[in-house]
């Protein structure tokens, strides 16, 4: 829970927005059952509805660095994909979204491969793909921590919430552990300002965190790993 706003001029001011304001209506909701923690239902491989196909998460802690592209039922939501846009250019980004759901991350010769698939040169592909930091050029843990330090999280102690992951998993920017369970990352913002300091693992957020969270949240991970 937030701590309380103190006056104007106190030593210290320690608020932070606890990104939940309560029941608005007349349902009685619980914050888990409004904002919940976790995906409902399974996604499935094909990608469902062609309308859904291309927004599926893309950053999913089990993946096969090695594992063909785009077969069995990949190929399917690979074909609704293309079948949602008009040109191939565009198709590209859902594209490399899918390939890096199930390599975990877009080297050079994956970018050649969805290059083909989609009948665009070598060099455009490239250019896409390493524009975008949200694309891996390497491989990365099963679990990529990204905490952001834009101006409103740094100011509520994002650069503390990075140290705390990187101390606690004993690494350096970027560098993997050794069970190849977690890397930490730095990135620019993660869209919830009013709830800092926010993180991104894999597809899913975490919204107020402090370096105290630190632990539990590597702990939680762990047990999903196991």
């Amino acid at each position: 829970m937030s701590d309380s706003v103190k006056p104007s001029g106190a030593d210290e001011i320690p608020f932070r927005n606890p990104g939940w304001a309560g029941n608005t209506g007349e349902f009685d909701l619980t914050e888990e059952l409004v904002r919940g923690e976790e995906y409902v239902g399974d996604l499935p491989a094909h990608g469902g509805h062609p309308g859904r196909a291309p927004t599926y998460p893309y950053m999913l802690k089990d993946r096969e660095p090695e594992a063909p592209l785009f077969e069995g039922p990949y190929e399917e939501r690979f074909e609704k994909i293309r079948s949602r846009f008009p040109t191939a250019r565009a198709a590209l980004l859902p594209a490399l979204n899918l390939a890096q759901e199930i390599r975990g991350h877009i080297s050079q010769d994956t970018m050649r491969e969805v290059g083909g698939m989609l009948g665009l040169s070598d060099a455009y592909v490239r250019g896409v793909a390493t524009f975008y930091t949200m694309y891996n050029k390497r491989p990365v843990g099963r679990f990529l921590i990204q905490v952001c330090t834009n101006i409103s999280c740094n100011l509520c102690g994002g650069d503390e919430v990075l140290a705390a992951f990187l101390e606690a998993t004993e690494t350096e920017m970027g560098e993997t552990t050794e069970d190849g369970l977690f890397t930490v990352m730095e990135v620019e913002c993660l869209a919830a300002c009013g709830t800092p300091t926010a993180i991104q693992i894999n597809s899913r957020y975490f919204e107020n965190v402090t370096p105290a969270d630190v632990p539990a949240i590597l702990d939680r991970l762990r047990d999903e790993a196991s």
